[in-house]
């Protein structure tokens, strides 16, 4: 466990168990340089407690990662609650997450994410002040999270076509849910061609009567000839079995840690498919969420998501200039913010290095 600590460079894991309201609850806070840890509460079954960590883990990286490229003052953070086969009292469990949060000292500010609710962070913020994204402060950030993806496609239409105009472009959405349905809204009316799938079939009819989407099984999705592959669901859908199968000239969607491995990053470049990395596109939420609870006004806000798509921009632009993979050029722009010396630091380094060429 420790190995998988370092190798993310996580700062602090805080594990919870309380059986009278069923709660089994991990947090984990990747990097609080910027700021206090901001991140998503993922309210999910998992196969194992293995696989609960793992998750946790990865999203605070990305969530740190995320930050330091959006320009917010936060750090990554991640909490995760492993939802039980059979729920007595949702809102017992999530006033005692609360409480688990409140211990933390706002270390780690909470927020809605997989499997949670807006009504969820309300009975949290019964126990903490540290929550985001309740109805005092902004409410749900899912359409913010939904504006920038629809302007990281944007530039990947750009960077694939030469033009910013969605209209006739043919894209495959991967889950239409609290970000993927307003995803959908705005890419139809831009006048792009759809093609969804979800396990919600009412969704899935509601997409295909008001968007006139083409709908297929979430098996299908992957082989879809398409412009744009977005994954707006869970993580890991870039994978060994997944990769051979797509039929896109690029993937840009919402979902968190959409590359099962590092290395799928590469083999998407291989094989010329243009990638997004989520922590950059799906910044959205986060921004909001950041900058609503400090009452920022909604235009600035607005403003700074549709930046995301300047971002992607200057990524791709550098990764076709270094010949790299987007997503290793994506983590390498994040460390530089994170993992930087500080400005003390460097200016001690730079009078070394002076001494050491005079000598």
């Amino acid at each position: 466990m420790f190995d998988t600590l370092e190798q993310a460079r996580l700062s602090e894991l805080h594990v919870t168990s309380d059986p009278e309201t069923q709660l089994r609850a991990i947090i984990a806070i990747h990097n609080t340089r910027l700021g206090p840890a901001l991140g998503g509460c993922r309210f999910i079954e998992y196969n194992s407690e293995t696989d609960a960590l793992n998750d946790v883990i990865r999203l605070a990286k990305g969530m740190s990662y995320k930050a330091a490229l959006a320009g917010v003052p936060q750090g990554g953070g991640k909490a995760v609650i492993l939802k039980p086969k059979q729920l007595n009292n949702r809102t017992q469990l999530f006033s005692s997450f609360g409480r688990f949060v409140n211990t933390l000292g706002g270390r780690y500010i909470t927020a809605v994410d997989s499997g949670s609710h807006l009504n969820d962070m309300e009975v949290i913020a019964q126990q903490t002040n540290h929550v985001a994204g309740t109805r005092n402060d902004g409410g749900d950030p899912s359409p913010a999270t939904a504006l920038g993806v629809l302007e990281g496609i944007r530039s990947c239409v750009k960077s694939l076509y030469g033009r910013d105009r969605l209209k006739g472009v043919q894209i495959a959405i991967q889950g239409i849910g609290n970000v993927g349905y307003p995803l959908a809204e705005m890419l139809h009316a831009e006048g792009a061609q759809l093609t969804v799938t979800d396990i919600d079939q009412a969704r899935l009819k509601q997409a295909n009567h008001q968007l006139g989407a083409t709908v297929v099984e979430p098996s299908e999705i992957y082989r879809v000839e398409c412009d744009i592959f977005a994954p707006c669901g869970l993580g890991a859908v870039i994978n060994d079995q997944t990769l051979p199968l797509l039929n896109c000239k690029a993937i840009a969607g919402s979902a968190n840690n959409q590359l099962a491995s590092d290395h799928h990053g590469a083999l998407l470049q291989k094989r010329g498919i243009l990638y997004a990395p989520d922590f950059i596109i799906n910044a959205g939420g986060l921004i909001h969420v950041s900058l609503a609870r400090r009452d920022v006004d909604a235009s600035t806000i607005r403003e700074k998501t549709l930046r995301i798509g300047h971002t992607i921009d200057t990524l791709l632009e550098r990764a076709q200039a270094e010949g790299k993979a987007t997503s290793d050029v994506a983590n390498t722009m994040a460390e530089e913010i994170l993992f930087a010396p500080s400005l003390p630091d460097r200016q001690n380094r730079d009078r070394d290095d002076k001494k050491e060429s005079a000598a």
